[in-house]
C-alpha cells in the first residue's frame, strides 16, 4: 500500500482537545454494558470505579479483568458525579478520553474493501453513538466527525454506544473538506446520503463493483452541506422520506455487506 496522503497526516492529540491535559478532562461513563466495555479496554486509564452492590455482582468477573477495586455505594447516594436524570445502572467508572488515531495511521492499515462512515455536523450523541454500533456490527474501519460540530467522547456518548466506543475508532477531525480529499487520494469513494437524489439505494451496485467506500451523512436539521455534497463521487437516497441518520448509516452499511 502507499504511504498515506499528506492532507490525511491530522495528528493526534495526546493531551486532549484544545491542547488541555487528559487529566482535566476525565470523564465519568456509566452504565452496565459501557462501564463493562471500558473495563476490559487495556487502552483505557480507569480511576474510579463506583458501583451498587448489584451492579458490582453483575460485573465482577471484568472487575477482576481490569485490575481495579471499586467503591460500593448505595443507589440513592452515588457519589459519582452525574446529572440527576442519568440512569446509570448502578455502575459509573471515571476515565480519561481515549486517544485516536489519525486518518493517515488508519489508511495504513485498511483493506481494499474497507467502509468508513462520515458524519457532516451530526451532533446528538445519542446518534453518533448508535452510529458507532452499527459501524462495529457492519466491520467498518472509523466513524469521522468535525471537531467543532460532532459530539466529544462523553458518559452519554458511551452509553449510547454500549460498548461500541471502545472497539470503533472515532475521529474528528478540524476540517471535513480536506478529510473527504486525502480519503479520495487513498482510493475512497464518496456516497452521501441525500433524500433529494434521484438515485436510490438499490443503485449502489452499479456504482460500486469493487474498492474502498465511504458513506457521507448529513446532520439531523440540514442534512448534507452544499460544499460536502459536491465533494461526493455519488449521491443516493434511501427511502422516498426520511430516516433518522443513525437509522440511515445501519441501513447503508447493511447494504454495502454484499458488494465487495
Amino acid at each position: 500500500m502507499s504511504a498515506p496522503d499528506p492532507k490525511l497526516k491530522m495528528r493526534i492529540k495526546p493531551h486532549g482537545e484544545h491542547g488541555k491535559n487528559l487529566a482535566d478532562q476525565r470523564l465519568w461513563i456509566y452504565g452496565i454494558h459501557a462501564v463493562r466495555a471500558a473495563l476490559l479496554n487495556p487502552k483505557r486509564h480507569k480511576h474510579r470505579l463506583v458501583l451498587t452492590a448489584n451492579a458490582a455482582r453483575r460485573l465482577a468477573e471484568d472487575i477482576g479483568q481490569a485490575g481495579i477495586k471499586a467503591e460500593i455505594a448505595d443507589l440513592r447516594e452515588f457519589p459519582a458525579t452525574l446529572a440527576p436524570d442519568t440512569v446509570h445502572q448502578g455502575a459509573a467508572l471515571q476515565t480519561e478520553p481515549l486517544q485516536q488515531p489519525d486518518l493517515g495511521f488508519m489508511c495504513k492499515n485498511v483493506t481494499a474493501t474497507s467502509r468508513i462512515v462520515i458524519l457532516d455536523r451530526v451532533g446528538d450523541p445519542r446518534n453518533v453513538g448508535a452510529i458507532l454500533r452499527s459501524a462495529l456490527a457492519f466491520e467498518a474501519e472509523a466513524v469521522i466527525g468535525l471537531a467543532r460540530h460532532s459530539p466529544p467522547e462523553t458518559g452519554a456518548l458511551a452509553k449510547s454506544a454500549s460498548g461500541a466506543m471502545e472497539l470503533m475508532p472515532y475521529i474528528r477531525v478540524n476540517n471535513l473538506a480536506r478529510a473527504i480529499d486525502g480519503l479520495r487520494s487513498e482510493n475512497f469513494m464518496l456516497i452521501g446520503l441525500d433524500a433529494s437524489s434521484p438515485e436510490d439505494l438499490a443503485s449502489l451496485p452499479t456504482i460500486i463493483h469493487a474498492g474502498r467506500v465511504a458513506i457521507v451523512l448529513g446532520s439531523e436539521h440540514i442534512g448534507l452541506r452544499e460544499l460536502t455534497r459536491k465533494k461526493c463521487d455519488f449521491l443516493v437516497r434511501i427511502c422516498a422520506g426520511s430516516l433518522n441518520v443513525s437509522n440511515a448509516a445501519a441501513v447503508a452499511l447493511f447494504a454495502l455487506r454484499g458488494i465487495e
